[in-house]
């Protein structure tokens, strides 16, 4: 059973920092695709960030120079490094598995944490 469970939601002042963690069991993460998304209160859940097997990253333009994604493959944990935070980043954030198999893939979710960036 692959499971990702998420942490390190909270509340911080804009221009502050915060770093989400994701824990993965039943999967290895490096070798298989993880990522976050979020959804803010009355849209839709977008993709923020993913780093694939190989290490390579990619993020959505609005968090692009003030996110980062990585991972420590002994711990299993994949880290979403947030700095310059904006009010517009609030939102339920969510880890995702993609593990990849020869015949598909399978998406599995950890449970939202919530960011709120306020003053």
């Amino acid at each position: 059973q692959v499971q990702p469970v998420a942490s390190g939601g909270g509340s911080v002042q804009p221009g502050g920092s915060l770093r989400l963690s994701c824990v993965a069991s039943g999967i290895i993460i490096s070798r298989n695709i993880m990522g976050w998304y979020r959804q803010a209160p009355g849209k839709q859940r977008e993709l923020v960030a993913a780093i694939t097997c190989g290490g390579s990253t990619e993020y959505v333009d609005s968090v692009q120079g003030r996110f980062t994604i990585s991972r420590d493959n002994a711990e299993n944990t994949v880290y979403l490094q947030m700095n310059s935070l904006k009010p517009e980043d609030t939102a339920v954030y969510y880890c995702y598995a993609d593990r990849l198999r020869v015949l598909g893939t399978n998406r599995f979710w950890g449970q939202g944490t919530q960011v709120l960036v306020s003053s």
